[in-house]
């Protein structure tokens, strides 16, 4: 009988710990890219001034970068938490990754890192739908698909239907969550042969290679 893999990762594009698992859930694509569900959380989808908690957040920004390594640079602290008239929300970049998803399932983790890598690493307003479009463009591009930034764009601001697939899968994956008892982002469940496993979160934030192994002890316990 053929074992059954789903591998389950909850998150928040604008979750610095979920950026943190980013180089873990590299690794989990490119191994298991057929068995990966990107699970949005929808943590962050709701806007507000990001000045309200931009001293807040660089200061757990910095502590994520001395625990784990993954930076967080100056351009990102200026142009991103300092900016005036700046909103944290992740509703576009959590709206881009539906539509790229609706496209091909494996664009999802590469959008969700590129997006990332744009706002902390090269300080880009990753709240507004322009910038959130052009790292969509390009990861689709990447492979094969061709999209317009401004037709994209204007789908994140526009297209109520793509607004409420979205918004009922993040509904699905705060269902899954209840149900699983598991709280906050990143989070990773593996389902082998149904029967569902948390792991532990402190593995995410150290690469892909001591996941995988924890995730092919889980196969072969089974």
């Amino acid at each position: 009988m053929t074992q059954t893999i789903e591998l389950q990762y909850f998150f928040d594009p604008f979750c610095g710990w979920c950026y943190a698992s980013a180089p873990a859930l590299e690794g989990l694509a490119a191994r298991y890219p057929g068995q990966l569900s990107m699970m949005p959380s929808g943590l962050f989808v709701g806007s507000r001034p990001v000045s309200s908690m931009a001293d807040h957040a660089w200061r757990n920004d910095q502590r994520i970068q001395s625990l784990t390594g993954q930076q967080y640079t100056e351009r990102y602290h200026q142009n991103v938490l300092l900016a005036p008239d700046g909103v944290f929300s992740s509703a576009p970049a959590t709206l881009a990754l539906q539509a790229l998803g609706e496209r091909d399932a494996k664009l999802e983790p590469a959008f969700l890192h590129a997006v990332q890598i744009a706002r902390y690493i090269d300080g880009r307003d990753t709240a507004r739908e322009e910038d959130v479009a052009k790292v969509a463009v390009a990861v689709a591009g990447e492979n094969g698909i061709d999209l317009t930034a401004e037709d994209f764009a204007d789908r994140l601001r526009s297209d109520a239907e793509l607004r409420q697939r979205t918004l009922d899968r993040i509904e699905a994956s705060q269902g899954r969550m209840n149900e699983l008892g598991i709280r906050g982002v990143p989070q990773l469940v593996a389902v082998i042969d149904g029967k569902p496993t948390a792991l532990d979160g402190q593995i995410l934030y150290h690469g892909p290679d001591r996941l995988i192994a924890a995730i092919e002890d889980l196969t072969v316990t089974a």
